[in-house]
């Protein structure tokens, strides 16, 4: 590695300003996968206020003295309102600190990143998004399965499993009848109930399905099963779960797994 290169490729990241907050995505969990926007980031920012999922070799790479503030949301567990994390980025950075805002994945998918944005605008605070993988498409590929494949499909659907509101739910049978592969974010809980609507949707109840847990991490499981099997589950969190044709091709994958390198 010419370390030369990649100093000056630090150097032309962009600058914090007091007062400012940026809102960064830290990737699926691999600490490689960080972009060199947030690992720029990290070392400017005064407060880093992050989620659960944020891996500790990320969160050893900010400035020495920045303060760490923790604010995730785990399911089932005590956690951060969003309107006081929202009210924290609005009055740290009104006190002139300059704030990361550092979540998993990619901020403006699955993370309330939007409605962050959304409320700092309102409130004239400065701020900018820096994208990141999203752990959706992230894990399918870390567990060898392409998310799109000519031939078995046009389109793939990420959803979540934990929306606002019931009536905020995505039609599931609706979505069963595109054919489409699903990527299911934060459906563990609710999975039982998913599954049923999907098979009630038309989709065969042998369809292939996987697993990842723990996603690009050392603790990373892939599990293949069939839609019908899901619903009986236990599964950990975090977790990504993928349903449709393209789970399929990973076994063609790792048939010649001495040629794939881990």
């Amino acid at each position: 590695m010419n370390a030369d290169a990649l100093a000056a490729l630090l150097a032309r990241t962009r600058r914090m300003a007091p007062g400012e907050v940026w809102l960064a995505g830290a990737g699926p969990g691999d600490p490689g996968l960080l972009t060199l926007e947030v690992l720029g980031a990290l070392g400017q920012a005064d407060i880093i206020i992050h989620d659960a999922l944020i891996e500790a070799e990320v969160l050893a790479l900010a400035r020495p003295g920045a303060e760490l503030v923790f604010v995730g949301k785990r399911g089932g567990r005590p956690s951060a309102r969003q309107a006081e994390i929202t009210a924290l980025l609005v009055a740290e950075a009104r006190a002139g600190r300059r704030v990361l805002r550092l979540k998993g994945g990619d901020p403006f998918v699955f993370g309330r990143g939007g409605e962050e944005a959304v409320a700092l605008a309102e409130a004239n605070i400065p701020f900018r998004v820096l994208p990141g993988l999203t752990s959706g498409l992230a894990a399918m590929t870390a567990a060898s399965i392409p998310a799109t494949m000519r031939e078995t499909n046009q389109a793939i659907i990420l959803a979540t499993g934990h929306a606002a509101d019931t009536s905020q739910a995505p039609d599931w049978a609706a979505l069963a009848r595109t054919g489409q592969p699903i990527l299911l974010y934060m459906a563990t809980r609710t999975l039982p109930a998913i599954v049923a609507a999907l098979l009630e949707g038309g989709l065969p109840p042998a369809t292939p399905a996987a697993v990842v847990v723990g996603a690009t991490t050392p603790d990373q499981a892939v599990i293949v099963t069939r839609l019908d099997a899901l619903a009986e589950m236990d599964i950990p969190s975090p977790a990504i779960i993928g349903i449709g044709a393209i789970v399929a091709v990973r076994e063609r994958l790792l048939a010649h797994a001495g040629r794939l390198l881990a």
